[in-house]
């Protein structure tokens, strides 16, 4: 540690740091444009300059490093002198429209004016006007003359998303930040750009020109959106959400957040169910009363256990719905005589469940990710399933972690470098993983394990071994993929044989905003009762669908909505008119995450509880009162709640880690390969729930285009294929047509097809084997 002396403030710090560092660890604030605490340092806005004793000149706190027994003033004379000078030199080009800019009322450059800026300009001549870039459907370049050149852009590009969209082009006042030319910035971090920005040169195009800074009320909730639950600040006027943006949170998400999780708002206003309705005999949607709609579930129900028993009765609920409202669910399911209840409509493997001893979960804290220093990532599209999770491992990368993937379609994680990769077809992944251990035994000159008799280890998966046998704190982690798989059970066994032999942490990413949140609610399906997969398969007589949309969120694609179909009673409870308004027989208008209280449970076992931030639409109510009602309506016990938080207390009443556990009880094995066309499926970042699907801004973005057929060179020319051929797709379940996209990152024998769309629903299951032929 140094000491050294600011305004008076005799404190330490630790050597190495810079004086604003320092500064603002003793509540010193020194005006600063460029610096950025997550980001390197620029030191190229000058605003920043201090007073430092025997220094010849002002120098700039961001770029100064402490020294033993340094003297620094923030507010004297020839710093204030300094500083005022500066800000004249910034405000020379910049554009003196305040009361038109969309910055207005939370601009750093507006504030600090006032301070350090003259009440009148000696700069005569004509302003520079910078044209505004082509940046995407997200982020608004109009006022791009406004820009300071402080880079702040262009270093969380490299350094937070981790690559290069923007960039600095030409020198003195003709320099200005720009994108590679006939390029937009596609990242899935790409929103951060604006809130680092000081100025209003980077602005939230879907929210350009809708409000006043000063006409928003702000209020705190959890993002839905993927298993990190990454803390926001929602900006409404009127009861209207507006703009997304983030809540520091060091724990969670530090001070960023992914595109998905600030721009899906857009969707949540869009095709909303206003109201209860009631499928007449002749199919038509009627408007009814919520005692009416209520009162038909209740007969309908009861009849059907009269007539046909209990177990004719399902209920699926979703990963994004909140713990309380997959309690109740499951509380109802449960009452009412059935075990059939579950909320994973991917996963297919049968024998999952009986795999798991406890709750999965990512087996550590967040903040840990950030000082791993050996990986594997079993079975994920790391930045697009994970963005911010793939942000913290980015961060550990830079500081000599070593990632290696097992994986289907070699996506690029934007890290500096990637240790090892195995790049196999889907039914190969659990044998992948094999590999490394029989490479990691005979590393250690040891015998492999019984199970993986006769197994030859690649040179990848040796490459693996020898990265993750030279690591002290090491983990191994299960994708989305990995568990959706249908051979999910024996992936896991292999991978917690390996996380066994090199004394690794083994952890599930976990898909949703609330998947850990589900298994403690007890969402999924006990004593024989069938899970979500099963349901949706074989046709039952009644089903209570909370929050899905069973085409796209089913791994059963439009099987599943023919299922619902044939139902006696189909009772949806959404949002959304369209999610269920060609399968249902009532539905029941529910509020989204932001006009309901709940709470959801984040990959690393963390509960965070959040209160509605917006009014609910026309009849919408919060879905944990209509399921709490509905079991008054049942005369059922256990149903007496008032509020969500009584709710949350019974189910998460005990320690929630004490019910965490990664601890696998299958046995390893070996698996034997597929001999046809395999199929690789990916839910693309932006297609992942209903709110998401439904923001435009979102679905215009790339991530969002429609879907092709992808396979590699070699698979296109065993097929007899060239890029841009449209072929017919088919499935065990249907069939497709697409057109062909050659994409070097896909796995030999496999075709990449996006699920979550209507144009690819038919095909069905994620793992199946497929024909593919020209058209």
């Amino acid at each position: 540690m140094v000491e050294l002396t600011i305004d008076g403030i005799k404190l330490e710090a630790p050597e190495g740091s810079m004086v604003i560092q320092a500064a603002h660890e003793a509540g010193v604030y020194v005006p600063h444009f460029c610096y950025h605490k997550k980001l390197s340092i620029a030191a190229n806005c000058r605003m920043c300059l201090v007073d430092v004793e025997k220094a010849p000149k002002p120098l700039p706190a961001c770029a100064t490093p402490v020294t033993n027994g340094m003297i620094v003033h923030t507010r004297s004379e020839k710093a204030i002198a300094a500083q005022k000078d500066v800000m004249e030199f910034l405000l020379i080009n910049h554009p003196l429209d305040c009361p038109v800019c969309d910055q207005g009322g939370e601009c750093q450059l507006q504030d600090l004016a006032v301070g350090y800026g003259g009440s009148t300009s000696r700069y005569k001549e004509e302003k520079r006007v910078v044209s505004a870039k082509s940046m995407g459907p997200l982020i608004s370049t109009e006022a791009m003359q406004r820009c300071i050149q402080c880079t702040r852009c262009v270093r969380t590009g490299e350094e937070i998303a981790g690559i290069q969209e923007v960039g600095m082009v030409n020198r003195g006042e003709h320099a200005e930040i720009t994108t590679f030319v006939g390029r937009a910035v596609e990242s899935e971090l790409s929103g951060n750009m604006i809130d680092v920005c000081p100025v209003g040169a980077l602005l939230s195009k879907p929210f350009h020109f809708k409000a006043r800074s000063w006409e928003l009320g702000r209020r705190r909730t959890i993002s839905p959106h993927d298993s990190l639950g990454a803390n926001l600040v929602v900006h409404t006027k009127r009861d209207h959400v507006l703009r997304v943006v983030p809540f520091e949170n060091e724990a969670v998400n530090e001070c960023w957040i992914s595109d998905k999780d600030r721009f899906a708002y857009a969707g949540l206003y869009q095709d909303r169910l206003e109201h209860p309705m009631i499928r007449e005999n002749d199919g038509s949607w009627r408007e009814a009363s919520w005692n009416d709609a209520l009162q038909m579930i209740v007969h309908g129900v009861k009849a059907i256990q009269e007539k046909f028993g209990n177990d004719q009765i399902g209920a699926i609920g979703s990963a994004t719905s909140t713990t309380e409202e997959l309690a109740l669910l499951a509380r109802l399911t449960r009452a009412l005589g059935s075990e059939n209840v579950d909320f994973r409509l991917r996963q297919t493997d049968a024998r999952f469940d009986q795999a798991l001893t406890g709750v999965p979960w990512l087996g550590m804290p967040l903040t840990e990710l950030n000082q791993l220093d050996r990986v594997i990532v079993i079975g994920s599209f790391l930045r697009k399933d994970h963005p911010l999770m793939a942000q913290r491992l980015r961060q550990a990368v830079k500081q000599g972690a070593q990632v290696s993937f097992i994986d289907s379609a070699a996506d690029d994680p934007l890290f500096t470098q990637v240790a090892g990769r195995m790049t196999v077809a889907p039914s190969q992944i659990a044998n992948a993983v094999a590999e490394v251990s029989v490479a990691l035994a005979q590393l250690r000159n040891q015998t492999p394990s019984d199970s993986y008799q006769g197994l030859e280890a690649s040179e990848q998966a040796q490459t693996i071994a020898q990265s993750v046998a030279s690591g002290e704190r090491v983990a191994v982690f299960l994708g989305n993929m990995a568990v959706a798989s249908d051979q999910a059970s024996v992936i896991m066994a292999n991978a917690a044989a390996l996380a066994k032999a090199t004394n690794a942490k083994l952890g599930f990413l976990t898909a949703g905003g609330n998947t850990v949140g589900g298994y403690l609610a007890g969402a999924t399906p006990q004593n024989g009762g069938l899970t979500a997969e099963q349901m949706l398969a074989q046709s039952l007589r009644a089903y209570f669908v909370l929050n899905v949309e069973p085409s796209l969120d089913s791994d059963l694609g439009e099987r599943a909505v023919e299922t619902l179909k044939g139902a006696t009673l189909a009772v949806a409870l959404t949002p959304y008119r369209s999610a269920a308004q060609d399968w249902a027989d009532v539905m029941l208008p529910i509020a989204p995450f932001t006009e309901t209280s709940g709470t959801f449970v984040n990959a690393e076992g963390r509960a965070q509880s959040f209160k509605g931030v917006a009014a609910p639409v026309a009849d919408s109510r919060p879905a944990w009162k209509v399921l709490r009602v509905l079991g008054n309506l049942f005369a059922l016990d256990g149903f007496e709640e008032e509020t969500s938080e009584t709710v949350r207390d019974t189910v998460l009443s005990s320690n929630i880690l004490s019910r965490l556990s990664n601890d696998i009880a299958a046995a390893p094995a070996v698996l034997p390969a597929a001999t046809t066309l395999e199929r690789v499926t990916e839910v693309p970042i932006y297609r992942t729930d209903s709110i998401a699907r439904r923001s435009e801004p979102l679905q215009q973005t790339p991530a969002s285009a429609l879907p092709t057929a992808r396979m590699a060179a070699a698979t296109l020319a065993d097929l007899q294929l060239v890029d841009g051929d449209k072929v017919r797709v088919r499935s065990a379940q249907g069939e497709v047509q697409l057109f062909v996209q050659l994409d070097a990152s896909v796995a030999t024998g496999c075709v990449r097809i996006a699920a979550a769309f209507a144009e690819t629903a038919a095909l069905g299951s994620a793992f199946g084997q497929l024909t593919v032929e020209r058209v």
